[in-house]
C-alpha cells in the first residue's frame, strides 16, 4: 500500500513539473513573438529589414506602429540587397523615416566598400543616418596586417560614407565584435546595440538604437520583425 501511495505522489509531482515546463515554454514563445518595450518609455520604435524579410508592406508597418525603417542596402565591395531599391521607393512619401545599413567586411579595403555604398544609397538629407553593421571579425581574414589596420580602415570608410550622406553614421556593433575590438570606446559615434528583451550594456556607454526583439511578430501578417527602439 505504501509503495502504491509513493507511486501516485511521484506521478503527480512529475505531472506538475511537466506542466510547469510546458507553461514556461509557452510563456517564452509568447514573449519572444509579442514583447516590445513600452511606448511610454521609448516613444519612437521601428524595424530593420532586408531581402530575407520580403518587400516592404506599408500597411503592415503602420499596423505595427513602426515609426522608422532601416533597410539593408550593401555589404562589402559588391554585395547589394536585391530589394533595397524597391523598398526605398515604397517608403518614399509615406512619412515613415528610413535609412540604410551597410554590412562592413574588414577583409575588404575601405575605399571599395564605400564605393559600393555610395553607388546604391542616394544622397538624401531626409534619410536617417547611415548604419554600419560591425559583426564579422578581422581575425576571419587570416591576415594579421589586416587585423592590425582594422580601426584605420574602418575610420576611412566612415569618413567617406559621412561625406556622401552629409551626417555622422551610426555604428551597429554586435556584442562579439565589441568584445574583440572595443570599437565603441575608440570611435565616437552613436551606437546601435543588440539584445533581446534586456537593454544592452556591452559597449560601456549609452546606446542610441537598440534591437530589442529580433523575432517580434507583426500583428498584420504574422511575419517576424527585427524590432528597434530609439533612445529618447
Amino acid at each position: 500500500m505504501g509503495k502504491k501511495k509513493k507511486s501516485v505522489w511521484r506521478f503527480w509531482i512529475e505531472a506538475l513539473l511537466l506542466l510547469a515546463l510546458v507553461g514556461t515554454g509557452v510563456f517564452l514563445w509568447w514573449r519572444t513573438h509579442n514583447w516590445s518595450p513600452s511606448r511610454a518609455e521609448f516613444p519612437v520604435q521601428g524595424v530593420a529589414m532586408g531581402a530575407a524579410d520580403g518587400p516592404v508592406d506599408i500597411s503592415a508597418l503602420r499596423t505595427a506602429r513602426a515609426d522608422f525603417v532601416y533597410l539593408e542596402a550593401s555589404s562589402g565591395a559588391d554585395g547589394r540587397d536585391d530589394l533595397f531599391g524597391r523598398n526605398l521607393a515604397a517608403l518614399a512619401d509615406t512619412g515613415i523615416m528610413h535609412g540604410a545599413i551597410h554590412a562592413y567586411d574588414p577583409c575588404i579595403p575601405a575605399e571599395r566598400q564605400a564605393a559600393n555604398f555610395v553607388t546604391i544609397v542616394p544622397r538624401d538629407p531626409e534619410m536617417l543616418p547611415p548604419a554600419i553593421a560591425l559583426d564579422k571579425p578581422a581575425s576571419a581574414c587570416g591576415d594579421p596586417v589586416v587585423e592590425a589596420a582594422l580601426e584605420s580602415e574602418l575610420t576611412t570608410f566612415i569618413n567617406q560614407v559621412e561625406g556622401h550622406a552629409g551626417q555622422p553614421v551610426v555604428l551597429k556593433v554586435s556584442e562579439s565584435f565589441e568584445k574583440s575590438y572595443t570599437i565603441a570606446s575608440r570611435i565616437e559615434r552613436n551606437l546601435w546595440l543588440e539584445n533581446d528583451w534586456l537593454q544592452p550594456d556591452y559597449a560601456g556607454r549609452p546606446w542610441t538604437l537598440w534591437t530589442a526583439n529580433a523575432q517580434l511578430k507583426n500583428p498584420a501578417n504574422g511575419q517576424n520583425m527585427r524590432w528597434v527602439v530609439l533612445q529618447p
